[in-house]
């Protein structure tokens, strides 16, 4: 600050920040006029988010100056306050860049290229092995004795299915396996190994984390909505295959309650951590929670699934009036009983009074909607979870707290959002309705899912008017509202429907190696979650604000997960609840 009659006070705004309140940063003292020193103040800012800094004056609180800023990482920046003027007292505010900020990116680009080595040679060495000559050197190699045996046998020299026999490794496209659709694992597995790498940190860049609360289609937000997707879609195919085998509705009910008490139990474990802090207290146990929701999702839709299930539906034996519904018709009840959560989610959220909070209320509170609702996060569903489940028993660190500086807990796995979860794994068990009505008939699922994305694409519109504050009901994954289940929903068909024409219908793709950790979620969900902070999937840093670092350790343990499903595939190890 050089001017010598007032201080400065110095505001900022985040972009991301929706009708937010300026906050005070520093303030600045004028300058000493005598000696020619200006008045200074260090501050540290944010560099995720463009931002808007104000100064004003704190003689009569006049503004001075406005700029609209994207800082850069380990920039080093001066903001230089002079007046152009006397006797006209304009005054000029220049942003210098003292210390140009770093490339953050380069440890991604260095990565993915180490990434992109690792698949070519694979894909060479796969090459290789399709030739005669050096698949026989290579056998002879790693088991030279069982190859003497067939050389020197009365059967002459190995044809094509004695080295195949021989092979160590099973093929891929074994008849055994292919009565189980990969596209089906390889979708979970590649949302789950995403997944565990954004949990561990995401190499601690911007978009690997949640958004604050409305907005963009940022990568982890679609995460669990996908794993919710293919849950619902395995139900469909996993209750057909158990009662074409002839299990009883009422085992398969039995075999349904206690899977969801266990995903449950293991949810409450999973999420409250006590390793070294001694007896776990009740007093902040917290409930909800990613398993806990999944557990009660899949309850619901599997009951519901296995109560209307109809005999002939799925293999198109049952007529319906209009053939292209033909495979939703038939589950009319199914979809009014979905309808019927729609609404009363519909009309707590928007309907319910809430102390404090404007009826309707979408907001993360905070310093939102210009600091009028600081204590209304999550508006409905927020009040209900503290209400049933108790301020000390849910999430206390929401990601709208970091933009919005919210002081409610508020928790993202909550009661309310879980009616939409349901609906979103309805949609998935769609998907295998889907795969189980047009079985082996690959353009027709193929167009049915399209046009299931299209449909689903076309809501969403309409519900957020394209718009990512201004809509009807904007896309939020803390409120899991209907407009982000719906865009979700639309890629998830997309994404579902590129695997399964690249593994399962043209074949080009073994879904390798997203498909070993998609044959044992749960394991990998679990034991990434336990064994968090222990080495080798983490370890002290030398320097904790670095990327590369961080994106080396969350790399590292990631890879360790899907190396640890791969041996268990080979060795025929999957834990099933």
């Amino acid at each position: 600050n050089e001017l010598p009659a007032q201080g400065l006070r110095l505001a900022a705004r985040s972009g991301a920040c929706h009708q937010c309140l300026y906050q005070l940063l520093a303030f600045v003292p004028p300058s000493n006029g005598s000696q020619s020193r200006p008045g200074t103040a260090v501050v540290m800012v944010d560099t995720q988010h463009p931002l808007t800094l104000q100064l004003n004056g704190s003689v009569g609180d006049r503004e001075l100056c406005k700029i609209q800023y994207h800082f850069g990482e380990f920039g080093n920046y001066s903001l230089v306050v002079k007046t152009l003027s006397t006797s006209t007292k304009t005054v000029s505010c220049d942003l210098v860049i003292n210390e140009g900020p770093i490339n953050s990116y380069l440890p991604i680009l260095f990565a993915f290229l180490v990434y992109m080595g690792i698949l070519a040679v694979l894909i060479a060495g796969h090459l290789f092995m399709k030739i005669d000559p050096v698949r026989s050197w290579v056998y002879k190699k790693l088991n030279p004795r069982e190859t003497d045996r067939l050389i020197n046998s009365e059967l002459g020299s190995p044809n094509t299915t004695d080295s195949i026999s021989s092979d160590p490794t099973p093929r891929l496209w074994s008849t055994v396996s292919r009565q189980r659709l990969r596209s089906l694992d390889t979708f979970r597995g590649l949302s789950l190994i995403i997944m565990v790498f954004v949990n561990y940190g995401g190499g601690k860049y911007w978009f690997f984390k949640h958004e604050s609360w409305n907005g963009k289609l940022c990568f982890p937000s679609s995460l669990f909505s996908r794993f919710v997707f293919i849950m619902g879609t395995s139900i469909s195919l996993s209750l057909s295959s158990m009662l074409k085998w002839g299990s009883s509705k009422r085992k398969v009910l039995g075999k349904i309650l206690w899977r969801s008490f266990l995903l449950i139990l293991l949810g409450i474990i999973v999420v409250n951590p006590n390793y070294c802090l001694g007896p776990l207290s009740w007093d902040n146990l917290r409930i909800p929670g990613v398993l806990q929701r999944l557990g009660f999702t899949y309850l619901v839709v599997a009951a519901l699934e296995l109560l209307f299930t109809r005999a002939g539906a799925e293999s198109g034996i049952l007529e319906t009036p209009c053939p292209a519904l033909q495979d939703i018709l038939p589950y009319w009840p199914q979809w009014i009983f979905i309808l019927m959560l729609e609404v009363i989610w519909l009309c707590l959220t928007f309907l319910l009074p809430v102390p404090g909070c404007p009826r309707g209320y979408l907001g993360p509170g905070g310093i939102g909607d210009f600091g009028n609702y600081p204590n209304c996060t999550g508006g409905a569903a927020g009040y209900i979870d503290r209400l049933l489940l108790g301020e000390n028993h849910i999430y206390q660190h929401p990601s709208s707290s970091v933009v919005y500086q919210t002081t409610m807990p508020y928790d993202p796995e909550g009661i309310l959002g879980t009616i939409n979860t349901i609906v979103m794994a309805f949609l998935g068990l769609q998907a295998g309705k889907i795969i189980l009505f047009y079985k082996d008939q690959h353009k027709q699922i193929m167009s049915r899912f399209v046009i299931w994305s299209i449909v689903m694409g076309i809501i969403s519109a309409i519900l957020t008017k394209c718009s990512k504050e201004e809509g009807f009901i904007p896309i939020n994954k803390n409120l899991w509202s209907i407009s982000y289940v719906t865009t979700m929903s639309c890629f998830a068909f997309i994404l579902l429907l590129l695997i399964y024409y690249l593994v399962d219908v043209k074949r080009l793709w073994s879904g390798a190696p997203f498909f070993y950790p998609g044959m044992n979620s749960i394991l990998v969900y679990i034991g990434h979650e336990v064994f968090e902070n222990y080495f080798p999937f983490k370890w002290k840093m030398q320097d904790s604000q670095s990327h590369a670092e961080h994106l080396t350790q969350n790399l590292t343990a990631t890879t360790l997960w899907v190396i640890i499903s791969y041996l268990l595939y080979k060795r025929k190890i999957f834990w099933k609840i």
